[in-house]
């Protein structure tokens, strides 16, 4: 490596030690045995509650490259230290990818929380979140990919939970269906597992229904996986209903609509049901506006369209209709 990058290279050697030479080694020349795809999944659900997105995995896949606490500390600093848009990716990259290794390919038992508690205490979250505010969209999608693998961790729920609202401008201001909105709805999503930070998006409901509408088959997916977080809890329902909804989120409920779509349109309205009928919930009735998801999802269109779906040409769809027939 010759020139100012090559400099650069001996001078951070020199600073951080051998273990990151390796590091910087690593994450400037990548795999040379091709890239493989990572994804790990909140133990609370197998499907609706969480989904990582799949980055470029930077180890070899043994128990080697999962970064001991030293490494780690060594490339937060690199993280914190470098303005090179390619070393900040890829270590971000490694972070993440460090913290999904270690849920999927060690013994539970053996790594249980060590990898998420390490970068924690090392002060490792607040440096990955600092990068979200990255003028470059492939080094926020990063960012807010590393955030996502740390966040399927309880307690680094906690630490990430504050960046919750920037996330959310984030993803409801930048381009529709670019990668910085599919990884931020897939943060939230993961964020929204538990009831525990779900009243943090109360305002965002209306905005989350227009990307629904508006966005593309991935885009509409997760954020009705993020829907269905929020519609399983009695304290988001009335926020649920209350929100300003085009009549044109009924077009959902058609057959024609992809399966993966229509199974969870169906289910947020199962949902819905089930939470108005818990005892003592909404005892007294709300105003809703004319406009709201509370008036499209109990006119009779929509019992029209859900109806229709019983003689859906896949078992699955009929089987989630018959169960919800009783409801309308």
């Amino acid at each position: 490596m010759g020139g100012p990058r090559g400099a650069g290279w001996v001078a951070a050697g020199l600073l951080l030690g051998a273990g990151a030479c390796y590091c910087i080694y690593r994450l400037t020349r990548g795999r040379r045995r091709g890239d493989r795809e990572l994804g790990i999944r909140s133990s609370k659900s197998a499907d609706e509650k969480t989904e990582t997105p799949k980055n470029k995995d930077l180890t070899d896949g043994s128990y080697d490259d999962v970064l001991n606490a030293e490494q780690l500390q060594k490339l937060l600093y690199l993280l914190e230290s470098t303005e090179d848009p390619v070393i900040i990716e890829r270590a971000l990259i490694t972070l993440g990818n460090n913290a999904a290794f270690s849920v999927n390919q060690i013994p539970m038992k053996l790594v249980t929380g060590i990898t998420f508690a390490i970068i924690r205490e090392l002060g490792g979250i607040p440096i990955v979140a600092n990068k979200i505010n990255h003028s470059n969209q492939s080094i926020k999608e990063k960012a807010l990919n590393a955030l996502n693998n740390l966040s399927v961790n309880v307690e680094n729920q906690i630490k990430i939970k504050i960046y919750i609202s920037q996330v959310c401008e984030d993803v409801f201001s930048g381009p529709l269906n670019s990668a910085v909105q599919l990884a931020g709805l897939t943060l939230l999503t993961n964020m929204t597992v538990t009831n525990d930070h779900q009243h943090m998006l109360h305002s965002y409901i209306t905005d989350l229904f227009q990307v629904l509408l508006t966005g593309n088959g991935n885009t509409k997916v997760q954020v009705l996986k993020l829907l269905l977080n929020l519609s399983e809890n009695p304290a988001m329902t009335e926020g649920l209903l209350r929100a300003q909804v085009d009549s044109s989120f009924l077009s959902l409920y058609d057959s024609h609509v992809a399966k993966e779509i229509l199974l969870r349109v169906l289910t947020l309205f199962q949902n819905i049901k089930n939470c108005l009928k818990i005892e003592g919930h909404l005892a007294v009735q709300p105003t809703f506006t004319e406009g709201s998801l509370f008036f499209l999802l109990h006119g009779e269109e929509c019992a029209q369209k859900i109806r229709a779906l019983v003689d859906h040409h896949d078992a699955e769809v009929k089987e989630k209709v018959v169960t919800i027939i009783p409801k309308i």
